[in-house]
């Protein structure tokens, strides 16, 4: 693994604990270092400011329903993400478009191995 990309923080926004657990270990198996997992938007606001992360995966549903706000302050930040959802394509708003999408059930080591792909915010509002 490059240097670079060693140890990196990645955030994971996900309410399903056996899935989160899941994408934990694939992140750390690679040499990353898994931040959460966080299960409401409150929670990943407040990490994505104050944690230091350098990538993130994203579930869009958690706590009561599709919601963008997180994806939209990793946007502001600059932060490479992934979205990892039970949605499809069509659920995701155009401003994200070249962002990588997950469908579940997903291979949680393809996804650990993407996040910090600089080309997941190609086509993102920066």
């Amino acid at each position: 693994m490059d240097e670079k990309v060693a140890g990196a923080r990645v955030l994971i926004v996900e309410d399903e604990y056996f899935l989160a657990n899941d994408i934990t270990q694939a992140l750390t198996a690679l040499g990353l270092t898994a931040v959460g997992p966080v299960g409401n938007r409150t929670s990943a606001l407040q990490t994505i400011v104050e944690a230091g992360i350098e990538a993130a995966v994203v579930d869009i549903y958690v706590e009561a329903g599709a919601d963008f706000a997180v994806a939209d302050e990793l946007v502001m930040h600059n932060i490479p993400f992934v979205f990892a959802t039970g949605y499809g394509a069509k659920t995701i708003p155009t401003r994200f478009a070249g962002i990588a999408i997950f469908e579940k059930p997903y291979d949680t080591n393809e996804l650990a191995r993407h996040p910090l792909d600089a080309s997941a915010l190609v086509g993102a509002f920066t």
